[in-house]
This record gives C-alpha cells, structure tokens and sequence, in this order.
C-alpha cells in the first residue's frame, strides 16, 4: 500500500490497479496523474485520494475523500455519500519534467501548460513541450555545496539533482526565468544553519520537481520561498509548477521551521506536496521540532492541485492570496500537544488545518478533509477544521472532520457550521457546500 509522497505520473497500466494490498503497509494515500489505468482502480482501506488528468476503467469505492479532476471513467459527483468529489477538468496543468533516454543521450522532457484539461497528456501522438540535452543541466552529487549550485545557476544550468542529502550553508537562489530543478530519488535538501533552502525570483516558468527538504537543527524563517514577498507580477501564460516536492521538519533528528512553504508568486501550481512536521521517529517533540506554520499563500491566483500537510503547531495551511483554488486536502492535526492551553488561538480552540485570510474576497476549495489525533492528551477539543470569511465569493465543495478513535475532537467543520464528532468509531462530519 501507499501513503503520503508517493506519486504514480505517466504511467500505463494494462489491467487494474491495487491501492491497498492486504497486508503491505498502511494506506494513506495518495495521488494519480496522467496515467491510463485499462481495468479497475481498487483503493480499498485508502482513507483519502486524489487523481488528475487521467483515465480509469472503474472505481471501486471510497473512503472518507476521493477526489478526481479531469478524469475519463471517474464516478460521478456524489459527495456526501459516497464521498466522490468529481470535477470534469483541472483549471491548469502541466504535468511533471521527466529524464528520458533518447538514443544513449540523457534529455529532460518539460511538457507544456493544458488548460481545462482531461484525460492523459500523452494519449495521441507526440506530447506537446520542450525538450533539453541534459547538457544544459548541472549534474548534481551529495557533497555538492550551495555555492557550486549557484555557480552553476549563474552560468545559465539547469539542476539535476541526483539522490543523496545535500547540506546547505546558504540558499540556493533561482533567479532566472525557465529554470529547471529536477531531482530524482528523493534528492534532499538540507540547511544547516538556518537559511531558507531554496527561493526562486519573481519570474515565469520555473519549475521545481522531485525533491525533499528536510529542516536543520538551526530553526529556518522558511524552508522554501516561491516569489519574494510583495510579489505581483503576472505569470498567467507560463506559471511556474511546484511538484512532488516534499517538506520534512524532524524525523531523521532534530529540525525547526517557523513556516515551511511559502508562495509569494501569482499563478503558481502547486501539484502533490506533502509537507509535514514528524510524528514519529528521532528529534520529536510538540517543541523539540517546533513549526507553526505549514504552506502559506500569499500570492494571487495560485492553484494547488493535491496538497497534503501535516502536524503543524498552528496553521497547518494559510491562504492570504486572491482567487486562490485548492482541489483536495488531507491534513492530520498535530497528534503532541501537551494541553488545550498549548493549541489556544485567542478565543478560538485551536488553529484551523487550512485558514483563509480575513480579507479574502474569493477562495475555491473541493474535496478537503482534516482529521485530529491528539493521542498524549484525547480530552483536546479542537473547535474546527476550516476557517474563512462569511462572504459568497469563498466557497467550498466536500469539507470533512474525523476524529480518529476518539482522540480529540472537532465542534464544527467550517467556521461554526457542520455537526461535531464524538465517540470512538471514527466517524466524518461533513458539510456539502459553504456557505
């Protein structure tokens, strides 16, 4: 089975496809993209999944969220029960750059932007983007330091990062539009002493893919920036992408990050993040790897397309930007407060999983579920999930609330609208549309 950051991209399947074999691990999924899958997707025990431009031969059930935009032979829309949030196209995408063999020449493949899309991109002909010798990238190795990545930037490279921990004494800057980092197995990025991972200038195109940062033990502002702050300029035609890049804060030890992901640039994708604060493993604790906030989106018109975030101290997502869009969530509260005076905001009992800025006037969001596990102390009351400005240009299809097992519990979904949970059976509460 698969869980969080595990994506399956470009892929043919001659038959049907198993997101759960008994037995093989637990099942928190999970995301699907441009891939034909010929016979039936069987998620099973996958509490939550989402999948774009794609085309499946069934689906067999559903959970608590599944999610589907621009997918051929998706269940229709039937949210509440069962909990099927079905769009018929995604807004924009384009889908990941890939390293192909052409011949014995290594290239990278960047396909390019669909609008309202559906079905696989590569599902008649030649796909439609831009090919480059990897000449024109600088192989990267573990060992590389900061200053050899931005050299090599600053000669006009792409990145490739190849697998390994990088450990960074400063950020790595892109600043020229197009840009490419693209790593491969997991290629982790580390700051050791504070700085900001990676930060990309206010420019089109550039697009990030395929690699992890993982938070130092010197507490980082952020970990990383998309468009300074105060960015405005217009990058509707080429926007710059965001994929499966991962954000870790302790866990392998020791990590520290006031805001992990940061969004400053309008158009912006986002597609398939997970970015977490660790539960589990070395350096854990409700401060001994202090985060409190997860993404924060600043910047207008950004879409994500797949965003998972986890444990934060605080906001786990804070969207401040305009006509923001967001199609499915999963968020698990931090499972380590201490008390309810530890997760207090103001008046409010605590922080939403994914709150909109008070003085947004448009937000979208579909098929989006937060769930509470406050295992070291289950009398934790958690008032709601999502929070946003009463008005009608913010609006939400499909928000849900689990408490997992009775550990803790939620008063409302949204704002203070939507039934409480209560007991030990792990039941949703869910609300169809707000307002």
């Amino acid at each position: 089975a698969v869980s969080q950051a595990a994506p399956f991209r470009r892929m043919h399947v001659r038959g049907g496809l198993n997101l759960a074999p008994d037995g093989y691990g637990w099942a928190s999924g999970g995301y699907i993209a441009d891939s034909r899958i010929d016979g039936t997707v069987g998620p099973y025990s996958q509490q939550q999944w989402y999948t774009r431009d794609s085309s499946v031969g069934g689906w067999l059930n559903a959970v608590w969220n599944m999610v589907f935009s621009g997918v051929e032979g998706a269940p229709a829309q039937s949210f509440p029960e069962p909990p099927y949030t079905t769009l018929e196209t995604t807004p924009v995408s384009r889908e990941k750059p890939f390293l192909y063999l052409d011949g014995d020449e290594y290239r990278v493949f960047l396909p390019e932007k669909r609008t309202d899309a559906r079905g696989v991109s590569w599902g008649s002909g030649t796909p439609r983007g831009t090919s480059l010798p990897l000449s024109q990238f600088y192989v990267a190795k573990p060992g590389d330091a900061a200053g050899t990545l931005n050299q090599a930037l600053e000669e006009g490279l792409h990145l490739l990062l190849t697998p390994g921990v990088y450990h960074l004494d400063q950020t790595v800057d892109v600043k020229r539009a197009g840009t490419v980092v693209l790593g491969l197995g997991y290629a982790t990025l580390v700051p050791d002493n504070g700085a900001t991972a990676l930060k990309v200038a206010d420019v089109d195109g550039v697009r990030l893919a395929g690699f992890l940062v993982d938070a130092g033990p010197v507490n980082s502002a952020t970990l990383l920036e998309v468009g300074p702050e105060g960015a405005s300029a217009d990058h509707s035609a080429n926007p710059t992408t965001v994929q499966d890049v991962f954000v870790r804060i302790g866990g392998a030890g020791p990590g520290k990050a006031t805001t992990s992901l940061v969004v400053n640039s309008r158009h912006t994708i986002v597609d398939h993040t997970w970015v977490w604060r660790a539960d589990h493993g070395d350096g854990v604790g409700w401060e001994t790897n202090r985060a409190d906030y997860g993404v924060v989106v600043n910047g207008d018109d950004v879409l994500i397309t797949g965003l998972f975030v986890e444990h934060f101290n605080k906001y786990d997502v804070q969207w401040n930007g305009e006509r923001g869009r967001t199609v499915f969530f999963q968020n698990e509260k931090a499972y380590d407060a201490p008390d309810q005076a530890a997760i207090q905001n103001g008046s409010v009992k605590g922080y939403a999983a994914y709150k909109v800025g008070d003085d947004v006037t448009e937000h979208e969001g579909w098929g989006l579920g937060s769930y509470c596990y406050y295992n070291v102390n289950p009398s934790i009351v958690q008032h709601h999930g999502f929070a946003a400005p009463n008005r009608s240009g913010v609006r939400f299809h499909g928000l849900l609330v689990v408490s997992l097992g009775g550990n803790g519990q939620y008063e409302c979904v949204i704002n203070d609208t939507g039934s409480p949970t209560s007991g030990t059976d792990t039941v949703p509460s869910k609300v169809v549309q707000y307002p």
